[in-house]
């Protein structure tokens, strides 16, 4: 059975291995299933060449493979040195396998840029939340992209990648007020005498008047440093000029990326917010700038679902951080779509973490739960010792899985909980309850299936981009399997299966063990909650097949649209 961690592999080895089992589980490729001396064999075409390998099938349909066994034509592979000749022969256009050629280059060069400059750590398990966002760096563990980011060179990945820890401050612009829209708790200048230190706040004030601008006529904006440069071409410039933007320069708190990179965590004063900036750049599938019309509406998103969860008590193993300000480039008579600089020039502040922890408690950002260490044991090893497996993992999908689905459930919200939007937050290593992050695009709802103790938000009261739009394009979506979808694809497919591999692995349990633990939690709560049987009846999440986001087929097409297939269902009844 393939090692459920990638300690063992060269970064070319592990980029085509995830290609595989991507292409394999989006059904991109026709395979057929063979066995070999007691091992699985998965046999497909393409490019008139006849690959195969050895591996498994596992939870969702997730295929394992072991890529030391690759065959193509009947010959081993020495990957390092045929991987471009394999992803010319993917059933894509020629121009996506050029670019995803770059992509893996640049995913490949970045992997070895760690290996040769970060030491290694024999343990993560003792470091804080914010010293496991920068150590987490294996990436994600599906897309075989998984560290391309586009535009980045060696010294952009030192300063400014999670990796290296290096701290940096940010860039600051003032935007007239005609040029910019923003969503503020309170009036410009004392939400940022508030977010800033009085010393910065003067500074930046000072500099301004400096260039003959005052803050009745401008408002304030911090860019990423990578990002100041990305923007120095003739639309911006001519911006500059004009006095529509003004350069206040680099100053005030250090900050470091976490794991998404455009998310900066503040290192002098680690209870200020998170500040997410946009990056010109393409990690995993997207691309990293931020999606204009949803930065003046995170903070009602985030009002919504804390009234939910504020007044629920069986929501109390849930918190939220907050996204609670946001401003944005947005030139006067236009909309945010209109204008190509909108998605370039905005910030989000979120909460931070440090205000949600008691003293008695710690928390790991989530993918942390599926990690192998360089000591051979998984990540939470030390924890299934201490409080056994069964009982540590019924906490863990008590804590992680029935807060989610309860507001999915009672309330008709979907959140988008893969393993970097949450966060767990335990005891000595028990499991106590579960945050969630990063709302202002991924928030979902059906309005048929919406609570009417509490309706969404008129949105596009203050986004006129929603007014007229379609569904499935924001948050609004045409059916409840789209809800049901998007909290079973990131919550279970693309997260908790890793962790259920692992489980495989490393403690001679099963994945359907593991399953058959999420259904019992699942079953419990629908015994409990009686009154939501004909609200569970429509998410119909027990199907013994369902449909779920093909993530490399999007790529693998010239417009980027929605793409989908089906997959044998874990929680089903066939599955057990």
């Amino acid at each position: 059975m393939p090692l459920p961690n990638c300690l063992s592999l060269e970064p070319e080895q592990r980029i085509i291995k995830q290609l595989f089992e991507a292409i394999m589980f989006e059904q991109l490729v026709e395979i057929d299933v063979g066995s070999e001396n007691g091992h699985n064999t998965f046999t497909w075409i393409m490019a008139e060449k006849h690959y195969h390998v050895r591996g498994h099938i596992g939870a969702f349909g997730r295929y394992r493979l072991d890529i030391s066994t690759l065959m193509i034509d009947g010959q081993p592979q020495l990957i390092s040195q045929s991987w471009e000749d394999i992803v010319r022969d993917l059933p894509a256009l020629e121009q996506v396998k050029l670019s995803i050629i770059e992509e893996f280059k640049q995913t490949s060069n970045l992997c070895r840029w760690n290996q040769d400059n970060i030491p290694a750590r024999d343990s993560r398990r003792q470091a804080s939340f914010i010293e496991l966002e920068a150590q987490l760096d294996e990436g994600h563990p599906y897309h075989p992209s998984f560290k391309a980011r586009t535009g980045f060179n060696f010294l952009d990945h030192q300063c400014y990648g999670p990796e290296a820890g290096e701290s940096f401050c940010l860039h600051w612009i003032a935007i007239k007020r005609t040029h910019f829209r923003s969503h503020l708790p309170e009036d410009h200048d004392c939400f940022w005498s508030s977010e800033l230190d009085q010393d910065h706040w003067q500074t930046l004030s000072f500099i301004l008047s400096q260039q003959q601008g005052n803050w009745q006529e401008y408002a304030l904006l911090p860019v990423h440093p990578w990002q100041w440069r990305q923007l120095h071409k003739e639309d911006f410039l001519s911006l500059l000029d004009q006095k529509i933007i003004i350069d206040l320069g680099e100053l005030g708190d250090q900050y470091v990326a976490s794991q998404s990179v455009r998310t900066l965590l503040n290192m002098t004063n680690q209870a200020k917010a998170n500040i997410k900036l946009p990056l010109n750049m393409v990690n995993t599938s997207s691309k990293r700038t931020l999606a204009g019309y949803s930065v003046c509406l995170a903070p009602e998103i985030s009002t919504w679902l804390e009234t939910i969860v504020s007044q629920d008590p069986e929501l109390s193993g849930l918190d939220i951080l907050a996204e609670y300000a946001g401003g944005i480039y947005v030139p006067l008579g236009k909309t945010v779509e209109c204008d190509p600089l909108s998605d370039q020039l905005a910030v989000i502040f979120r909460e931070s973490l440090e205000n949600k922890l008691s003293p008695e408690q710690t928390a790991v950002p989530f993918n942390a739960l599926m990690m192998v260490e360089q000591d051979g044991q998984p990540f939470i090893d030390h924890w299934i010792e201490k409080y056994g497996l069964v009982p540590w993992l019924s906490q863990l999908i008590e804590v992680a899985v029935i807060p989610i689905w309860h507001l999915l459930v009672k309330y008709g919200v979907g959140t988008e909980p893969h393993g970097q939007n949450m966060v767990l937050v335990h005891r000595n290593g028990w499991p106590e309850k579960i945050i969630i992050r990063d709302f202002h695009e991924s928030v979902e709802y059906h309005s048929e299936f919406l609570s009417t103790e509490f309706p969404a938000p008129d949105l596009a009261l203050l986004e006129p981009t929603l007014a007229k739009a379609p569904l499935d394009i924001f948050y609004a979506m045409s059916s409840v399997e789209l809800l049901r979808e998007l909290v079973m694809d990131t919550l279970f497919i693309y997260n908790l299966v890793e962790v259920s591999h692992l489980i495989e692995w490393h403690y001679g349990g099963t994945e359907r063990q593991f399953w058959q633990l999420v259904e019992n939690k699942l079953e419990q709560y629908s015994a409990a909650h009686p009154e939501l049987a004909d609200r569970i009846a429509q998410l119909d999440y027990q199907s013994t097949s369902i449909a779920t986001e093909s993530l490399l087929a999007r790529k693998f097409q010239a417009k980027k649209q929605e793409c989908h297939h089906i997959v044998a269902n874990a929680l089903s009844c066939a599955f057990k």
